[in-house]
């Protein structure tokens, strides 16, 4: 009987991307198709993805890559920056200079300037001269496993020989064999000298592989990175397991279960930024927190966000919400009164539930359903949508102070009708439209008339927009064919008497491909929404 696994199809750019790692996805008995089998052999039982790795194999290919990506290539999220550059070196003789001078430098200074170096040649500087000889092992020990390739079984060597404490351990790169063996001992090193800062990826299949227990009891951590894990079951520890010093935290690829962030929630009093990303499992987020000032959630399979009570919170961004069958997002927001910036709300993706009331197309706006605190909105704009447009008003009038409006195109097979400048014109007065917003921030613009429409009543009623950015969707090839589709914004009565409109082919406006009109301020440095 033959038992290879079947072939899987992938799109060309997938499967090149696959080459540039050297995998095959074509080679019968490849590593693509043993791992992908593997894989959904060991999620497929698991209840919160069994009827979404069904929905894959009853040929649901976009949605299958996507889960394949987030599976092969976590690199589509940013690793944090390495804790020293391998390229730094130390010359204790400046040229031309006979004096060494940097000897003489005070045990403080000498012991920052050595951690500063990759792991190997900071523990060399023993060897220099008998002032050198402790001052790497009494400065703060900064490891990235990489300066240490190929050897990185010399990993152990150096946590053993270093007293402590552990400012920065990034451990990303250890591919041997024995990684996850030689894991609990690692985690119990760094947690008995003292490790602040943790950058953890699982390089070694399988990529669920369970973090020890041990992990739980890194009292000392203020940052924390994890990648490709199995978050610990956290059911049974008892109340004083907790990070009191732990302020950011982002999971990157990670198996994570609601009950076990409620976990780290509750037993983190200084946690101030949240990350997840691309969680697998359903989740429902309840924020109850008197130190998070920042929540970012992208890519992960989210059923409900309630932010119960943060009064710290100023930042919550969901983007590239991943709502497989139909599901979509609730976001419910109670006490957050320092809340200002909110995004990216969807209609297709997203519930908004303000003040135990659900937001609907033509929902009254009162006290009770708006939320004053956010002047950063971010939206997806879905224009070729019916249903979809009628809820961009009512959204908007939940945010009366909105300074800075954020809209990203999405594009779509279903026709709109109708949906003209008398559409929006039949929507109302929307206040933060007529005097508040004064950026607009238009993303992935495709030219559509549902586009346009919405573009001309926005040009009409802002009293006091100042900075209007265009930024256009693939596909455009030349000038000629931009201004076609916005030849028409030339004939609209602008309420504003001040105002650019500036249009790029790139994520950077400011180094636009087509045209700029005019270099924009400096907000692009300060809007989180930018990268997103």
């Amino acid at each position: 009987m033959d038992t290879r696994v079947s072939p899987i199809p992938v799109n060309p750019a997938l499967a090149a991307g696959f080459r540039r790692l050297g995998i095959d996805p074509d080679e019968p008995e490849g590593l693509f198709r043993r791992a992908t089998a593997a894989a959904i052999d060991t999620l497929g039982p698991l209840a919160p993805i069994t009827a979404v790795a069904h929905e894959f194999l009853d040929s649901q290919l976009d949605e299958y890559e996507k889960f394949i990506t987030r599976l092969f290539f976590p690199t589509k999220y940013a690793l944090p920056a390495p804790p020293v550059s391998a390229a730094s070196r130390l010359f204790a003789l400046p040229p031309d200079d006979a004096v060494d001078r940097v000897s003489r430098l005070p045990d403080a200074l000498l012991g920052d300037i050595v951690s500063r170096l990759p792991v190997k040649d900071a523990a060399r500087t023993a060897a220099l001269s008998r002032r050198w000889r402790g001052v790497w092992r009494s400065a703060p020990l900064v490891l990235a496993d990489a300066d240490l390739l190929p050897a990185t079984s010399a990993v152990s060597s150096v946590l053993a020989a270093h007293p402590g404490p552990f400012r920065r351990v990034h451990l990303t790169s250890s591919r041997m064999a024995e990684f996850h063996g030689l894991l609990t001992s690692w985690l119990q090193l760094l947690t008995d000298k003292g490790i602040q800062e943790l950058v953890l990826v699982n390089c070694r299949y399988p990529l669920d592989f369970a973090l020890p227990a041990t992990f739980l009891g890194m009292a000392t951590l203020t940052r924390l990175y994890l990648g490709l894990w199995r978050f610990p079951c956290t059911a049974g520890h008892p109340r004083s397991t907790c990070f009191p010093n732990l302020r950011e935290l982002e999971l990157c690829n990670v198996l994570v279960e609601s009950r076990d962030l409620d976990f780290i929630l509750d037993r983190s009093p200084v946690l101030e930024t949240l990350t997840v990303k691309g969680n697998l499992f359903k989740l429902h987020l309840r924020l109850v927190s008197q130190s998070l000032r920042c929540v970012q959630l992208f890519g992960s399979f989210i059923e409900e966000i309630y932010v119960v009570d943060a009064p710290r919170l100023e930042q919550l961004i969901h983007s590239e919400a991943w709502t497989p069958d139909g599901n979509r997002t609730r976001i419910k927001i109670g006490h957050a009164p320092k809340l200002n910036w909110l995004g990216y709300l969807d209609p297709e993706n997203h519930v908004l539930d303000v003040g135990n009331t659900i937001i609907k197309a033509g929902t009254r706006v009162s006290p009770s359903t708006m939320v004053p605190s956010v002047t950063f909105l971010g939206m997806e704009g879905r224009f070729g949508v019916r249903n979809d447009a009628k809820m961009i008003p009512s959204f908007l009038r939940c945010f009366p102070n909105v300074e800075t409006l954020y809209i990203r195109c999405g594009n779509t097979d279903q026709s709109a009708g109708k949906l003209n400048l008398k559409f929006w014109h039949k929507s109302g007065t929307i206040k933060c439209i007529r005097s508040r917003i004064n950026v607009l921030i238009f993303r992935d613009f495709h030219g559509g008339r549902s586009e346009l429409a919405f573009l001309k009543f926005f040009f009409e009623n802002a009293l006091v927009l100042k900075e209007v950015v265009i930024m256009l969707a693939a596909g455009f090839t030349s000038m000629e064919e931009v201004h076609s589709k916005v030849v028409s914004l030339g004939s609209v009565e602008w309420a504003s008497d001040a105002s650019l409109v500036l249009m790029t082919l790139c994520s950077d406006p400011r180094g636009g491909c087509i045209q700029s009109f005019k270099r924009g301020s400096d907000f692009f440095e300060r809007d989180p929404f930018n990268n997103h």
